[in-house]
């Protein structure tokens, strides 16, 4: 080291051939690299955990749609493959990909924004349906619910892994992996039953509408679309959280006094 220091002193301009300088300069640039280093990784990690969950859960809330379609007598889904946990026939560029990622990107640079998206709409033939205003209902309720499964199933992992696993290396890595899953399906299901075109919440709110007001909510879909896109775009959905923590806490509260 001291060598290469000498030959770099000899690099530098006059009045700036000072070892303890290039010594210096050779230390910050380490740590900076090092630095860079650890942000890649962090973003690497982030990426694997966040986009892996989101894209199971938004994989298991359609296939919930379509299973809950072929009970009430329409395999529409089905016959177009969309009742697999394979993620590839359920994307959708803008809600799966991009939204996600990026979203990831900005929360490693320092934003705190909800980690959400969306997948393609799985095909509902409502002709094939013996009564369609009560089975669109129960067929839309399914994603959301199936959601909420998936949560208090993370409950469980994770008070189970408290209570018997918590001293081991491993644990917070896995406790912060199951947190995420937990409030990811937490936000989907809260986020999925607002009640505007084309969220679920609509078609579970039309069960109880009037048909000529429901006619008219879905011929007006483009609007509510761009209403809930401004809602997006003006940072509206952290409002979602206090929903989401407060069923979060209820949920951990529940499963813990269900194991004491």
């Amino acid at each position: 080291m001291r060598n290469y220091c000498q030959k770099f002193v000899k690099m530098l301009p006059k009045g700036c051939k000072n070892k303890g300088l290039a010594e210096s300069t050779l230390t910050v640039s380490g740590a900076e690299v090092s630095v860079q280093l650890m942000d890649i990784l962090e973003l690497a990690r982030n990426f694997v955990s966040f986009f892996v969950v989101l894209l199971f859960s938004l994989c298991f809330h359609e296939c919930a749609h379509g299973w809950v379609a072929k009970l009430r007598g329409d395999n529409t889904a089905q016959v177009m493959g969309r009742l697999t946990m394979n993620p590839f026939p359920h994307m959708d560029m803008m809600g799966t990909v991009l939204l996600p990622i990026m979203t990831i990107v900005f929360n490693s640079m320092g934003a705190h924004l909800p980690l959400f998206g969306w997948a393609r709409p799985v095909p509902i033939n409502d002709r094939n349906l013996k009564n369609p205003r009560t089975d669109m209902f129960w067929i839309a309720l399914a994603g959301p619910l199936a959601n909420v499964f998936l949560a208090v199933v993370g409950i469980l992992l994770l008070v189970t892994a408290a209570e018997f696993f918590i001293t081991l290396p491993m644990f917070n890595g896995v406790r912060a992996l199951l947190q995420q899953f937990i409030l990811t399906n937490l936000f989907l299901a809260f986020f999925n039953i607002i009640p505007l075109y084309p969220l679920d919440g609509a078609k579970v709110l039309a069960r109880f509408l009037p048909r000529s007001v429901n006619y008219k909510l879905e011929q007006n879909e483009q609007t509510s679309s761009l209403i809930l896109l401004m809602l997006i775009m003006i940072g509206a959905l952290r409002y979602l959280a206090i929903p989401v923590l407060w069923s979060y806490e209820k949920l951990l509260h529940l499963a813990l006094g269900a194991l004491t």
